[in-house]
């Protein structure tokens, strides 16, 4: 018999809990994987939809809680995480329409927010990307991370009002297939 069994708890499924038990669940843990289950279920809820327009907001916005608090909780600057925030962003203002009143959903916000992630520019990440597979295994790395974290752009960019973060991000969307 095993003295570790009450330790720890059956694996719950968390599909069937409300809005308000998962909102909880994401403000006392820091468990990595019940964040994740809980971004997976609120995203699902999200997207689904026989859900009106407010309350599939709503589920985002809890998706988007719940990956945050992982990103939080991770490794720092965690490529899986951004990429999922950006993504759900993205989704949102394809959707469910941007918002400026929330800079969750508004679409400038959203490619300042992308901008901020990419530490080279669009012409360094080119050239490095010329001969990257004689980099250094590190360089290839960050290379991959900009182009996971640009995944979004192409969706992203029609929604972007005319000016430098629009024009800079466009330079972006060609570098990406460029990149590893």
């Amino acid at each position: 018999m095993s003295t570790d069994s009450h330790r720890r708890e059956p694996q719950r499924d968390l599909s069937t809990w409300p809005f308000e038990h998962l909102q909880a669940l994401i403000a006392d843990t820091h468990d990595w994987p019940q964040l994740e289950s809980v971004r997976v279920v609120a995203q699902q809820r999200a997207y689904d939809t026989d859900r009106s327009r407010d309350a599939r907001r709503h589920w985002a916005e809890l998706s988007l809680l719940a990956n945050r608090r992982m990103l939080d909780s991770g490794v720092e600057g965690s490529v899986r995480e951004l990429q999922q925030e950006f993504a759900l962003r993205t989704w949102v203002i394809e959707h469910l329409g941007p918002d400026d009143d929330n800079s969750a959903w508004n679409p400038d916000a959203l490619g300042a927010d992308t901008l901020a992630m990419l530490k080279l520019s669009p012409s360094d990440a080119a050239a490095s990307a010329g001969n990257w597979s004689e980099l250094p295994i590190e360089q290839i790395r960050e290379l991959r991370r900009y182009k996971n974290l640009t995944a979004h752009l192409e969706r992203l960019i029609g929604h972007l009002r005319p000016g430098p973060t629009r024009d800079l991000l466009l330079l972006w969307i060609e570098t990406r297939e460029l990149l590893p």
